[in-house]
């Protein structure tokens, strides 16, 4: 299987992880996507979140929540449109 870097839902380094990675329903970690995206095989991001466009909108806005600027928020969700859940 693939390695990947970052998380193929959100773009978040998955090396990062401090769960290292989402996990599948058999309980293995997902090597292609983060906790904060996806838990016992199953997206965890709300059901109207059916694009890449609403994706990167989602995250600019959790990602504020954090206290991130929103220039850089915008920066590390620009590529959300090229990763393989949302092609």
């Amino acid at each position: 299987m693939k390695e990947y870097k970052f998380c193929q839902s959100c773009g978040f380094p998955l090396k990062k992880d401090k769960k290292g990675g989402g996990s599948e329903k058999d309980g293995t970690r997902s090597k292609k996507f983060c906790s904060m995206c996806y838990k016992n095989g199953e997206f965890l991001t709300p059901s109207e979140i059916d694009s890449a466009e609403k994706m990167q909108k989602f995250c600019i806005q959790e990602m504020k929540k954090d206290g991130i600027y929103g220039f850089y928020a915008w920066l590390a969700t620009r590529s959300i449109p090229k990763l393989e859940r949302w092609k």
